[in-house]
């Protein structure tokens, strides 16, 4: 499913009616329509004291068009209009005539202390103040408004998105509503995916509205949701070498969690051989914990990470592998750092880089972007900020935009990890992972995260799909062991251990819904 911006989909209405010449008064019928339904489905409209609460955009023309409906449905609606009448246009004014004429009660009102008492009566609260368009903070009589219908503890329909929510961003725009189901009209907007926004809608659901499904899934919209990769099959002849034969060159002194979580979670999700590339002192500490691992003990420091001298054999080795993995745990020591960056230069294997392999690479991009084979680069918000140049509060006002920027300038594949983790691929295309949950902000996920992307490459799967893959399983694995232990405590461990279960599932067909909207 694809996601667009705010400009997107006011490209797509104008083209709808332009082009297709499905008017803006269908367009509102059918978000009407799809909002009514859901409205009927999830709450009930007979008998029901229903508040709508209508802004002067279209937004507020989609709200009566409910209003419509709940009177039709035997409900007990009231309209309050929030600014100005005079402003709506001809579609939203044609349903507001509808509405004066069927004698639905509809009010200007000038302060929110005015609907004090009918919103605090009410059963359900319809969100139609501002949609997608808002643009700057939230004040005065709309943000009381927003703010009573927050602590009226009533159930809320937001239209499109609640209001207050940046439609591009997700941010929110000084106060907005909290929903308990959303009706994304169109396409949802990658301010309805990614949070805080995302955490605001409540059940989610998307209507085509009357857009043809050429429309909607047009190659110019760059934005998607992940959810589209399905595993290859498991030969019934398969080898360890042939599900993947990966060298991970990772870990130092004090830093054993990273290189084991990463080199055995590869094994976990899938993968047939992995060779990890440790210190000396630390191998024997490791290989108590994953025996399976294959390790190949690695010339130290003084401060016992792994030495330059190492370089030709891991050059070596990485020749006899399908991808190599770089960075868990592998400390900042001048040395080591150096290591990384002649061999990222050097390697024409897949590389993944994590961790303090992106510190390594971080400023030096032609190393990057000079690379032959392909190039996944794991990034959390600080790493983002050490890789792009950017602060980490430009990165979060503006994940995807800077997402695209980096892929595009460093010609990698680069996960931003975080909520809802964000793939980009280096022609614009981003894709938005909604599996996971806030449990797995824990040491060592990222490591989990680097062996499952691997382990994707390993099944045969193309870079660009493993890592949309390995995002999604890692998620559906932290989602699991949030299931059978709560959020509070899951570690990296419990994470890597429900791999193989979150495998069983997707492969069964079993995950890839529920992480969806729902289509209505």
């Amino acid at each position: 499913m694809k996601v667009c911006s705010v400009a997107e989909m006011a490209s797509l209405d104008r083209y709808a009616t332009e082009k297709l010449g499905i008017s803006e008064e269908i367009l509102m019928e059918d978000a009407g329509q799809a909002a009514s339904s859901v409205l009927a489905r999830e709450a009930g409209m007979r008998n029901k004291r229903i508040v709508i609460l209508c802004g002067v955009g279209n937004n507020g023309g989609d709200g009566f068009v409910v209003a419509r409906n709940i009177n039709a449905g035997g409900g007990s609606v009231r309209v309050f209009i929030l600014g100005d009448p005079g402003k709506f246009g001809e579609a939203a004014k044609k349903n507001l005539d509808i509405l004066k004429k069927i004698s639905v009660d509809v009010s200007a009102i000038k302060s929110a202390a005015e609907i004090k008492r009918e919103v605090a009566h009410a059963h359900v609260i319809v969100d139609a103040l501002f949609g997608t368009g808002l643009a700057r903070e939230v004040t005065g009589i709309y943000r009381d408004a927003i703010n009573l219908v927050n602590v009226s503890g009533r159930k809320v329909l937001s239209l499109d998105i609640p209001s207050g929510i940046n439609g591009d961003t997700g941010a929110i725009m000084g106060v907005a509503v909290k929903a308990d189901w959303t009706v994304a009209f169109g396409l949802p907007k990658r301010g309805n995916m990614l949070y805080p926004g995302y955490g605001l809608c409540g059940k989610l659901f998307v209507t085509p509205i009357s857009f043809p499904p050429a429309l909607r899934e047009g190659k110019n919209l760059k934005v998607g949701l992940n959810n589209e990769i399905i595993l290859p099959a498991r030969s019934k002849s398969a080898h360890k070498g042939s599900v993947g034969d990966v060298l991970f060159i990772a870990g130092a002194t004090n830093y054993f969690g990273a290189p084991y979580f990463a080199a055995r979670s590869f094994l976990k999700a899938g993968g047939g051989y992995s060779r990890l590339a440790a210190p000396a002192s630390i191998t024997p500490v490791i290989a108590r914990r994953g025996s399976e691992i294959v390790f190949i003990p690695q010339k130290e420091t003084a401060a016992g990470s792994i030495s330059g001298e190492n370089r030709d054999r891991l050059l070596a080795l990485a020749e006899k592998t399908d991808m190599v993995v770089i960075g868990p745990g592998l400390s900042l020591h001048e040395e080591t750092q150096r290591l990384v960056r002649e061999l990222a230069r050097a390697i024409e294997k897949p590389v993944l880089i994590d961790g303090d392999g992106l510190t390594a690479v971080a400023g030096h991009p032609r190393i990057i972007r000079g690379r032959r084979a392909a190039t996944i680069l794991t990034p959390h918000p600080g790493e983002m900020s050490r890789l792009t140049g950017k602060s980490v509060g430009e990165i979060e006002r503006d994940r995807v935009g800077a997402l695209q920027a980096a892929a595009k300038e460093l010609k990698a594949i680069v996960v931003l990890k975080g909520p809802h983790s964000l793939i980009g691929a280096p022609d614009g295309r981003v894709f938005i992972n909604l599996s996971g949950n806030p449990g797995m902000a824990t040491a060592g996920s990222g490591d989990v995260l680097a062996g499952a992307i691997a382990a994707m490459c390993g099944l045969g799967l193309s870079p660009e799909d493993a890592a949309r893959k390995g995002v999604f399983l890692h998620g559906v694995a932290g989602d699991l062991a949030a299931a059978d232990k709560g959020e509070d405590g899951i570690t990296a461990r419990d994470i890597m251990d429900y791999l193989p279960r979150a495998m069983k599932l997707d492969r069964a067909g079993s995950c890839g819904e529920r992480y969806l909207p729902c289509l209505i």
